[in-house]
């Protein structure tokens, strides 16, 4: 890497690009130049050694993942940086595993995934698949504002009868 330094020491450079161009020459010579004490040069060593060993890259990105252990809350909810993911509600009390990335988050129980879900930065909601509800939870969900409406009127007033 000297070579390159040294031959380009007293340039000047306005971009990236200008001085990727003017290192790609010297380091192509430098790759062929013959070791002094061994036989070859770097790039006959590459091609012998490092070239056969090479695969090609995953099919897929890396994504950093974070873990974190959380207790299934009595609403069948897990904290994960203050939004509230939804797991099925017979899970209720037990530990659970969160595995969350930039855009999404997996809950796993006894190594097995339960729950995935869009990651939320939204502190304080709540995101729930309705099959994690039970029934009864899930019947009212699925109740209209109309419909809740008429039912408080209808509690309220116990003693008038309601079409």
């Amino acid at each position: 890497m000297s070579l390159v330094l040294a031959r380009l020491r007293h340039e000047r450079f306005f971009s990236l690009e200008e001085l990727n161009a003017a290192i790609r020459p010297l380091l192509a010579e430098l790759n062929e130049r013959a070791f002094q004490r061994l036989p070859g040069s770097r790039r006959s060593v590459f091609e012998a050694l490092d070239r056969p060993a090479m695969r090609a890259l995953p099919a897929t990105p890396y994504v950093f993942a974070e873990w974190k252990e959380r207790t299934v809350a009595f609403d069948y909810h897990v904290d994960v940086d203050r939004h509230y993911y939804s797991v099925p509600h017979a899970l209720v009390g037990h530990r659970v595993w969160a595995r969350f990335t930039a855009s999404s988050i997996e809950v796993f129980f006894r190594s097995e995934r339960v729950a995935t879900h869009v990651r939320s930065y939204q502190r304080g909601a709540h995101t729930t698949i309705p099959e994690h509800m039970p029934k009864a939870h899930r019947a009212h969900a699925e109740w209209s504002p109309k419909r809740l409406i008429r039912v408080g009127s209808v509690d309220r007033h116990p003693h008038r009868r309601h079409r």
